[in-house]
């Protein structure tokens, strides 16, 4: 499998998030849309497992009315039950206040509500139904399948590129250094950057 069919350009990941925050087929209702639109940055912007982000919980997005700057992922509710703190970043903690105007609020969300309910209340949104919605909408903006882990992918590749693998290490909840190396795809950018950084020494 190539770097390029396990991850997401820019304008691929542009492309998916205007068709989710649009609203397609079935999920034109608005409260939906912005659902989904905010369930694919949380994988994009801060590297969530699909399991974590079915089971967030309002009260781990928002404290006292204002949108918290960095996420916490509970030993509950993290693979190995290792937990850690995720800075959200600034489109993110916008696309969270416009869900709780949009859908909290409207539909009376309590703290310990699951963030992403279903039709029922008390019900968290499943895995399954995560994959469905990122399906749909990526065959409808970019013609192609795209799975969440991807998002995961994308988010933990452009970090790469930008930090120390040990940081990315930790923003991914990985254990073993081993598991974030899967990560590290260069490209013929990186080659030329990497030899350009030699005559600039």
């Amino acid at each position: 499998m190539t770097k390029e069919s396990i991850t997401l350009t820019e304008h691929e990941c542009f492309l998916l998030l205007n068709t989710l925050l649009t609203g397609f087929g079935s999920c034109r209702r608005r409260h939906k849309a912005t659902r989904n639109h905010v369930i694919a940055l949380l994988m994009l912007d801060a590297g969530l497992r699909i399991n974590e982000l079915c089971q967030l919980r309002v009260e781990d997005l928002f404290y006292e009315n204002s949108i918290k700057h960095s996420l916490y992922i509970r030993p509950e509710i993290a693979k190995l039950s290792t937990p850690r703190y995720i800075p959200l970043s600034s489109r993110l903690q916008t696309a969270l206040e416009i869900l709780r105007e949009n859908c909290w609020r409207k539909f009376y969300f309590e703290p310990d509500d699951f963030a992403f309910a279903r039709h029922r209340k008390g019900k968290s949104i499943t895995p399954r139904q995560v994959e469905r919605i990122i399906k749909a909408a990526a065959w409808i903006s970019i013609g192609r399948d795209i799975y969440p882990h991807m998002l995961r992918h994308t988010f933990a590749t452009r970090l790469m590129k930008t930090t120390n693998i040990r940081i990315v290490q930790q923003l991914l909840g990985h254990k073993h250094l081993s598991s974030t190396q899967v990560y590290t795809h260069p490209d013929a950018d990186d080659l030329v950057k990497a030899i350009g950084s030699l005559n600039s020494g």
